[in-house]
Parts: structure tokens; sequence; C-alpha cells
């Protein structure tokens, strides 16, 4: 959990970071959550300034409209009414949002997608999620699940992803499934495999573990760059997978930036050099979007929770 105090001006006062510790059940996440909210107030307090709002984004599917976290592989999460619990417990007005929406926003309105009115954010980790964000604003959908480039189907006949279909995005061009698709083809090579089953901490569905050390996608990126042949056969078909992901965004989005996040944006020009040219290729009538990473790390999901809580100050 990254936990801050945030002025009005964006700037972070003071920050924080907790263990989630999710195996023990979303009660006690829960109750994590509020606990921590409480002394980051009372710290606020004990420096001299005074607790105005707070904003909570959690993963999963979100309903912002009534402030319940619906659903999250993740944490366990189901029909959980966080908001009015928070409001309750600290007695300050609650806003309750998505965690890559909120980041989205932040990078909006505070980092890379900054004077841009339409930004597509992407972060690439264990999983692959986005935020459309118009004006300052992410959209949410009619049931709270907007945002799920993840989903979007690109190999028919691709990997089965954690939802259980076959060929999403994020079952190719993931962080977690660019290690294990590199994990797999090593293995075949060397005729290691063991079939045995592993969990990714997304809670997704169990891939073969081929009975060795797992080499991060990071260094799957590093090899690649050194010209190693199955590290670039990898990285070739996910950055493939990712422009395809991408095209289908800016067709339906047309968005002036997009900025890439999370773990697998940190490989720099050898993401985003093919990447462009991969993107460009699939660009007919469309507008070509500037592609650039994001600019505020792991720190934008916080500070877009800060965010939410600011505007619904505004709003009052």
């Amino acid at each position: 959990m990254k936990c801050a105090l945030v002025g009005a001006d964006g700037a972070v006062r003071h920050s924080e970071r907790h263990p989630t510790d999710a195996g023990r059940g979303p009660d006690a996440v829960v109750e994590t959550i509020l606990t921590v909210a409480d002394g980051l107030a009372a710290k606020a307090r004990a420096d001299g300034l005074t607790p105005t709002a707070l904003g909570i984004v959690v993963p999963g599917v979100v309903d912002e409209a009534r402030g319940v976290a619906l659903w999250s592989a993740n944490v366990g999460f189901r029909d959980v009414p966080l908001r009015e619990l928070a409001s309750r417990r600290l007695g300050l007005p609650t806003a309750l949002g998505h965690d890559v929406r909120a980041g989205g926003l932040a990078e909006a309105r505070l980092g890379a997608g900054r004077n841009a009115g339409h930004v597509l954010f992407v972060a690439i980790g264990t999983g692959i999620a986005a935020a459309h964000v118009v004006a300052g604003a992410a959209a949410t959908g009619a049931h709270g699940a907007a945002g799920e480039l993840g989903h979007i189907l690109v190999r028919p006949d691709g990997p089965v992803c954690g939802c259980g279909r076959p060929g999403c995005l994020e079952a190719i061009a993931s962080a977690s499934a660019v290690a294990h698709r590199y994990a797999e083809l090593a293995a075949t090579a060397t005729g290691t495999a063991t079939g045995t089953g592993i969990t990714s901490d997304d809670g997704s569905a169990a891939r073969p573990d081929p009975g060795r050390t797992m080499v991060s996608a990071a260094e799957v990126a590093a090899r690649a760059a050194a010209g190693e042949q199955l590290a670039t056969r990898v990285w070739r078909e996910a950055v493939e997978a990712l422009a395809d992901g991408l095209a289908t965004g800016q067709a339906l989005f047309d968005v002036e930036t997009i900025v890439l996040g999370g773990g697998l944006a940190q490989a720099g020009a050898g993401l985003f050099d093919p990447l462009r040219a991969a993107l460009r290729d699939r660009l007919t009538f469309h507008r070509e979007p500037r592609l650039v990473p994001a600019a505020l790390g792991d720190e934008a999901g916080c500070l877009g929770a800060a965010l939410l809580a600011l505007d619904q100050l505004e709003k009052r």
C-alpha cells in the first residue's frame, strides 16, 4: 500500500508504505486500510496540518458512484462499501476509485500526459489495464469496469489468460507473461519442463512452471538487447501484441498521448523504439499518438487517490 499526505497543490508532504498482506483475507485488508488512513490523519494533525478529505484506490472492479469495491482477484474484495466504512471511521469526506484509473488521472494532470487533453494511460505489470482520461477526468464505464485493455483479444490461439479466455493481450504482453513465455521456451529447448503449476500474484490461473529459476521481464528485455535469440523472439512477440492492443485503443479513443507505466515500461528505448515503429505500421487514417513513459513511477496511484479526494471537495 502506497500512502501519502498530499497538499492541494499536489505536493507530497509525507509518504508511507505498508504491506497489503492479502493472504490474511479481505476483512483484514480493509481493517489495515482504515488503520493506516487513521494514522495518516493523526500524522497530519501532529504536523499542524488539517486533513480535509480521504482518497482510496483499489484494484479490480469499483463502483465509484456508490463507493463500493465490487470485486478484486488480488485482495478478495466482494461488494465492500469501502467509502462508507472509511468516512465513518475518519469522519472525512471520502472518495473511492480504481488504482489504474487513478494512476492515469495523476499522469494526465501531473505527469507525462500533462497538458494533453486526451490521454490513454496503460499500466503493464502482472496484468495490463488502462485509463482513458479526457480533460482531467477518467472514464469509469457503465459498470465500473472501463479500461480493461489487457483483455482485448489479440491472439485467438494464444495462451489462456487469467480471465479464462485464450489470447488476451495481458496473456502475451504483460511482464508476467513475458517472463513465463521465456521460461517455457527455455525449458522446451533444454528438456527441463516439469508440468508443475504456479499462480501469479494477481490471482490469475496457474501456468506451467518449467522447473527453473524464473527470469524477469526486465532480464528478458536486457537479453534481447544483447542479441540473445530466444529473448529476442519473446520480446518481439510481446511488442507486436502490445502494438495491436494500442492500435485498437487508438482506434477507439483517438488520444493525443499514450503513457506507458508499470514494470515493463522501465525497458526504455528497448521497448519504446520498436513499439513506436510497430504501432505506426498498424495505423492507417488514425493520427499517431505521442508514446511516452510514465513520469510518476509507482506513486501515481497514490497521487491519483489524492486528486480524487480533492475533486470531491470541489463538488461539495
